[in-house]
């Protein structure tokens, strides 16, 4: 499924950027390239790297801002 229809990117190489440490949709971003023009699918970018920080036992980091 295509996450990013910016820069073409799937869910598996978000999933892929994830394994390889990224943390953040930033990460993410610099890795892949999704979310890094519009922005439209970091929402679905933050639930794939929760999904798999939960599957390998992670804690993903937050990159939302704070209050």
């Amino acid at each position: 499924m295509y996450v990013c229809l910016c820069m073409g990117i799937t869910n598996q190489a978000v999933a892929d950027a994830v394994c390889a440490g990224a943390r953040t949709s930033k990460d993410v971003a610099a890795a892949c390239g999704a979310g890094s023009e519009c922005g439209r699918c970091r929402q679905t970018v933050r639930a794939v790297i929760e999904a798999q920080s939960a599957a390998a036992g992670h804690a993903p980091a937050s990159d939302r801002p704070g209050p």
